[in-house]
């Protein structure tokens, strides 16, 4: 747990921005501001917050009154939570409010003042403005699907967190992420795209690949709905599989036992429904698949076998 309790801003209320503001009040810390676009949801945002927390749209960040303005400059945190495209300017308004009063060019009541980003594919150099002006710069990113924010808040307790930038923000940044439970881990900032590009793969696209096999199992004459219930107890059973094996050990199925005549039988149902992407993506996977499966010491001659009748596939795919 810190000992100090951070006082925060928090710019952006979305999904994010919200269950942070929540999971930090929650382990004491005070968010003074929160701000959005529209002035409804900042006030909602502010609201599911609690405490003292103050709701104002952009456009009233930008003619803050005295008071609301010391509420800003006590903040030794300011968090940007905003969609990627708009942390900059974010960041750029803030470095135009800060410098317009010089009251709050120095240093905040606990020493440095920081500012994180939230973004999973940008690095802190996005904080260029606040850099300048003497803030200690980072980001850190959630490992964690957020589609509602008190769920998310709840989640954001068990999360690991991508952390990077200069070391003073690291610092606030891994203490506060301890405070409410999570955990974090240290990340290049030359990596962040490569880093978050991997994200996006277990989580968003795990999300295209189910609707895939909707699409398929539509096609067997079941609905969305209930081909949905049918496959997420298989993914949540691959997922607890996971928790305690790797990749390689985790691996069932047709691959693994090098099922070659049922990959056959795979490619020929999936083709004559012209499922295009449900094609190309079995394909890719499955190649993926047979390299774990050779990890296993799998029947080599079959594993051969299928690659050979998964490369064929792909070059007929690319035509």
């Amino acid at each position: 747990m810190t000992k100090q309790k951070l006082r925060v801003s928090i710019i952006g209320a979305g999904r994010m921005g919200t269950a942070l503001g929540i999971a930090l009040r929650a382990a004491g810390h005070p968010v003074e501001i929160v701000a959005t676009r529209r002035p409804a949801r900042a006030r909602r945002a502010a609201n599911a917050i609690g405490g003292q927390t103050l709701g104002l749209s952009v456009q009233q960040l930008g003619r803050l009154n005295q008071a609301q303005f010391d509420r800003l400059n006590n903040s030794s945190l300011i968090l940007i939570a905003t969609p990627d495209d708009a942390i900059e300017a974010a960041a750029r308004r803030l470095a135009g409010i800060f410098k317009s009063n010089p009251a709050g060019l120095g240093k905040g009541r606990h020493g440095q003042r920081i500012a994180l980003h939230t973004s999973g594919a940008l690095s802190s150099e996005v904080l260029g403005p606040l850099q300048i002006l003497g803030f200690a710069t980072g980001s850190l990113h959630p490992l964690v699907s957020i589609s509602d924010s008190s769920a998310g808040a709840r989640s954001l307790t068990e999360a690991f967190f991508a952390l990077e930038g200069e070391p003073p923000a690291v610092r606030v940044a891994r203490s506060m992420v301890r405070s409410f439970g999570g955990e974090s881990f240290l990340i290049n900032s030359s990596h962040k795209s490569l880093y978050h590009a991997a994200a996006v793969m277990a989580s968003p696209h795990a999300v295209a690949l189910l609707d895939i096999a909707l699409e398929m199992l539509g096609r067997c004459g079941i609905s969305p709905g209930r081909a949905q219930k049918v496959l997420l107890p298989l993914m949540k059973s691959t997922v607890e599989n996971l928790t305690t094996q790797s990749p390689a050990r985790a691996l069932t199925g047709t691959f693994l036992r090098g099922d070659v005549a049922t990959v056959r039988r795979h490619l020929s149902a999936i083709k004559s429904e012209k499922l295009d992407e449900a094609l190309k993506a079995y394909v890719l996977l499955g190649q993926r698949s047979l390299s774990l499966a050779q990890r296993r010491n799998s029947d080599r001659d079959r594993l051969k076998q299928i690659a050979g009748i998964l490369a064929t596939a792909l070059k007929n795919t690319n035509r």
